[in-house]
């Protein structure tokens, strides 16, 4: 019965080392690549249930989607830009799940520019896209990369959007609430469906112009 249990254990334990994605994406992958998802995908599964996120300090700013495809909810944790560690990432994202709830759809890493002759970061063999302009107020110019672990994307484990997700018509309330402009402390009159700092979508004529400044930036100069 212990050997039993042990090996069902251990089961377990190895099915959870790698990403929910892995038989969708990984298939050819460098192995030091696929290593890495796995410690990615270790270090945030717990945030799949959101309470977990926020009490780690990521806080929920914006909800990003267009024709092509959307980004879902983003959930960052300034603390974390910068970070090229596999279980560090700036950004949780996730989209509604209906009933108040929020399902973790992917992760997001964020680096800052720090200079014109920076060089362009890279992670998971792959490099990052932008430059481009931060998503709220406060938010630094920076280079970001989207790694779809937990809801396959047609378009690829790393793609920009995923045509899968989209943004609710109820998180269109815009950026009102933000305070000063900085953005320090943002979200303080959003109401969020789980009370988990708001959530707010950018209104119409803003996030064609954020959208707008994020296309044809992936090829800037800077590696």
């Amino acid at each position: 019965m212990i050997a039993r249990f042990t090996g069902a254990a251990l089961t377990l334990v190895a099915a959870l080392a790698v990403p929910a994605s892995a038989p969708a994406h990984a298939t050819g992958l460098n192995p030091a690549v696929e290593q890495q998802l796995g410690e990615a995908y270790a270090a945030t599964a717990r945030y799949g249930y959101t309470p977990f996120a926020t009490a780690d300090g990521y806080r929920a700013r914006v909800c990003l989607a267009r024709a092509q495809g959307g980004m879902g909810f983003h959930y960052f944790n300034e603390s974390h830009f910068g970070s090229l560690d596999p279980t560090r990432p700036g950004a949780l994202l996730y989209e509604d799940a209906g009933h108040g709830e929020r399902r973790l759809i992917g992760v997001e890493w964020v680096v800052p520019v720090t200079g014109k002759n920076m060089k362009r970061p890279r992670l998971f063999g792959q490099d990052f896209q932008g430059p481009m302009p931060g998503h709220y107020p406060g938010m630094p110019t920076h280079y970001d990369l989207h790694v779809w672990l937990y809801k396959q994307n047609p378009n690829g484990l790393f793609a920009q959007w995923n045509p899968r997700v989209t943004c609710p018509a109820s998180a269109a309330q815009g950026m009102k609430g933000m305070k000063g402009a900085n953005g320090s402390q943002g979200m303080s009159s959003m109401k969020g469906t789980q009370g988990t700092q708001g959530t707010q979508s950018m209104q119409s004529t803003q996030d064609s112009q954020d959208m707008q400044a994020m296309q044809g930036m992936h090829d800037t100069p800077g590696r």
